[in-house]
């Protein structure tokens, strides 16, 4: 950028609720998206899904405790205490109602700040996500990959093993997969990964969906091997003002495919 066109994107430090989190705020206009990551990811792996958003739009994303450039918790925590230590972080950039997406672990993060922020929280977006621990699973064999953050620090391990725990496109491009997970910060803290993967064996969403009473947006991959689609189904009958939109790709099509899915994000979004 020039000096006469500032670089519209902040990041900063941001000291709330015991912890220190790296967030990147890309400044715009109207409500603010607020985008919340899969499990072990910092805010760069999103890189491709908020480059094809309009550009007028604020965007904000954040590395939970033990992710990217935010240290390790000094104790395990639970979605609830995100939920509001996300709410804490908006309040101490001057943000009030925000759009939240989530994408996979995330999308358990966006359920929780959605139910415990009905006023704050106008529009939900879910992505290859689902319930929690009560829900219907992936293979054990496909599940047994994503208990440890290897994929995160060995890059032939990752391009390995990405069709098996991705599907779709990442079936014939693990490479780029590979190269996707690479750009992150700091990535692969066996502890931050442990808190976060503890954070969702204690959780479901599943009795509390119809109390998220927030226009939502489902998004599924036909071909995901860690969240079935079934469960988006589920989650579109049981939430009141759910709108499900199914595409044929796997897991992390939001990133490897942002150009299909990001008009369709935006169309709800402001529409």
């Amino acid at each position: 950028m020039t000096a006469d066109h500032p670089d519209p994107v902040e990041e900063r430090y941001i000291a709330a609720g015991g912890q220190r989190i790296r967030v990147s705020i890309r400044r715009g206009t109207g409500v603010p998206v607020v985008l919340c990551n899969g499990i072990g990811a910092s805010l760069e792996v999103l890189d491709p899904l908020v480059a094809e958003l309009d550009p007028d739009t604020t965007v904000i994303r954040l590395d939970v405790p033990g992710t990217g450039g935010s240290p390790v918790s000094c104790a395990p925590y639970g979605f609830p205490y995100l939920a509001w230590l996300l709410g804490r972080i908006l309040t101490r950039l001057g943000v009030g109602v925000v759009d939240v997406l989530g994408l996979s672990w995330g999308g358990a993060l966006a359920q929780q700040f959605a139910l415990q922020n009905p006023r704050r929280c106008r529009r939900l977006v879910i992505v290859a996500s689902g319930t929690g621990m009560i829900m219907i699973p992936g293979h054990p064999r496909v599940l047994a990959k994503m208990l440890t953050p290897r994929r995160f620090r060995d890059p032939d391990y990752a391009a390995s093993i990405a069709g098996d725990l991705y599907g779709g496109t990442a079936r014939t491009q693990g490479n780029d997969v590979a190269e996707l997970i690479g750009t992150q910060l700091h990535a692969g803290s066996k502890m931050g990964y442990a808190h976060q993967l503890l954070a969702g064996s204690v959780w479901t969403s599943l009795p509390t969906l119809p109390a998220i009473r927030q226009r939502t947006l489902i998004v599924a991959g036909a071909d995901d091997p860690i969240i079935p689609v079934v469960n988006a189904r589920i989650m579109t009958r049981l939430l009141p003002h759910a709108t499900l939109h199914i595409h044929d790709g796997g897991h992390i099509a939001l990133v490897t495919n942002a150009t299909e899915l990001a008009p369709v994000i935006e169309t709800f979004l402001h529409t």
